[in-house]
């Protein structure tokens, strides 16, 4: 079986999405922290429930626009005859779900098997980057509610076997 193709349009489209997908999210989280960050005014549980799930739905959108993007190569290189196949495949395919009753020819299966490396590669950077924020904007140490449950769990005893 002859590759090069797969490899020669999977791997440019990995980079290219990884390196979107990071600068993204560097956008993304500037953006918010600047809005919400601790210390920087009164800010509340509603103001970081709020930025996470901005940031949760940028992660999503970003997702879909990078399925597309696989998507948008599986219909140039003919590899699937149209739009809707190739989105749904592409999002199977990303995520890694796989259930979809779409296949590809044996020819183009590693440009799927690809995709779904990148997938886990950009699945990853998002829990990430959703970790980095969560922890720039965590309201712990501004709301009573949250330091006295901080300050009972840490005069917990330590169990020994840990």
């Amino acid at each position: 079986m002859h590759w090069s193709f797969d490899w020669s349009w999977g791997l440019p489209l990995l980079v290219l999405t990884v390196v979107f997908h990071v600068c993204a999210f560097v956008l993304m989280v500037k953006a918010l922290v600047l809005k919400v960050r601790p210390g920087k005014g009164v800010r509340t549980l509603g103001h970081f429930i709020v930025a996470i799930a901005l940031t949760a739905l940028g992660a999503a959108l970003l997702h879909g626009l990078e399925a597309a993007a696989c998507a948008i190569l599986y219909i140039w290189v003919g590899a699937l005859p149209d739009a809707h196949a190739a989105m749904l495949y592409s999002l199977s395919a990303i995520t890694s779900y796989g259930h979809s009753n779409i296949f590809l020819e044996d020819r183009w299966k590693l440009l799927g098997a690809i995709e779904a490396m990148n997938g886990q590669i950009l699945f990853g950077l998002t829990t990430a980057f959703l970790f980095a924020a969560i922890e720039e904007v965590w309201p712990v140490k501004h709301l009573k509610i949250f330091t006295i449950a901080a300050n009972a769990v840490s005069v917990l005893p330590i169990c020994p076997q840990w």
